[in-house]
């Protein structure tokens, strides 16, 4: 073909026709590729860590982001929705938090979008906990035993501590689809780790320590990681069952002491889309306060996870 137009740009000039059409007439086989790198994201909470990292490569619109969890559902408990499998039909990277809490519903999406690039072990396919070390589940020992999260409690976006090493896990796989760009990334990802452990460090230091909550389910037994305070219990029997009558009255009977000899009193602490019966159960018989908090960010940007670490703190006592 090369030799085609090669005799051709000769040729021409004795037909009356110049040697710089033959050129433009050849085809331009290595032009560079102007689509953005469309990353997807099942999580707000990871959507802000790409967003902050990638912040340059969004605004010029070398990358695009979108989520696909909004951010009051259990992403636990999400469905193949149709939007889902388009968005997968055409990313380049699907970042996933992992450890078996997107399973119910993502496997279905991603078979179904028949997208190569996303399938397990390509380099467009992220789980952020299997980089991580996560807190051991109540799933797996225990009288809590019965949930399956072998892998560990995947709800390290509660504990911006670890927030902050998944954003160098993100940074670094970023980088291998901006490779002139990669060093950006990684100091991108090293100055949002130091915002978000000095930001856990100032308000640890705000709580009266010792405080002691029951959660709902192991979502929030994040909090201990980095704020001073102490879970005593689950409103579940076991993780994924509700409340039951006598699971209460036992959490009553245990810890009716705790509502007249010490101060601050416990607290009830759940995910906002959890039922409050079981954290009003406790609140009418203990007079203990219940605080139901949001799990996610409500924009996958700074802002809106500085605000969630704000309302997560706000849920226990200040020393001033």
């Amino acid at each position: 073909m090369r030799r085609f137009f090669i005799l051709l740009a000769l040729l021409l000039p004795i037909y009356g026709f110049s040697a710089s059409f033959a050129v433009a007439a050849q085809p331009v086989t290595d032009a560079p590729n102007t689509q953005p790198v469309r990353v997807l994201v099942t999580t707000n909470s990871l959507g802000f860590l790409v967003a902050e990292i990638a912040a340059s490569l969004i605004e010029n619109k070398k990358l695009e982001l979108k989520v696909l969890a909004a951010p009051g559902r259990d992403v636990h408990y999400l469905d193949a929705r149709p939007s889902f499998i388009a968005a997968a039909r055409r990313a380049d990277l699907l970042i996933e938090t992992g450890a078996g809490v997107e399973e119910g519903w993502l496997p279905v999406v991603v078979s179904s979008a028949a997208n190569p690039a996303i399938n397990e072990g390509r380099l467009g396919r992220l789980r952020v906990a299997e980089h991580l070390t996560l807190r051991q589940s109540i799933t797996v020992t225990g009288p809590h035993a019965g949930h399956v999260h072998a892998a560990g409690n995947p709800h390290f976006n509660i504990d911006p501590l670890r927030m902050a090493l998944a954003s160098r896990v993100i940074a670094r796989r970023l980088g291998d689809f901006f490779p002139d760009q990669r060093a950006e990334l990684i100091k991108a990802s090293f100055l949002l780790e130091k915002r978000l452990k000095d930001a856990a460090k100032k308000m640890a230091a705000q709580l009266i320590e010792g405080q002691r909550f029951i959660a709902y389910h192991e979502d929030v037994d994040y909090l201990e990681e980095w704020l001073p305070v102490i879970n005593i219990g689950y409103l579940e029997p076991i993780p994924g069952l509700p409340p039951t009558s006598k699971h209460l009255r036992s959490l009553v009977e245990q810890h009716k002491g705790d509502a007249l000899d010490r101060e601050p009193k416990p607290r009830v602490i759940f995910a906002a889309f959890n039922p409050s019966q079981g954290a009003d159960f406790l609140k009418n018989r203990l007079g203990w306060t219940t605080h139901p908090v949001p799990i996610e960010p409500e924009q996958p940007n700074w802002e809106s996870y500085l605000k969630l670490m704000i309302i997560w703190t706000d849920a226990f006592d200040k020393k001033y």
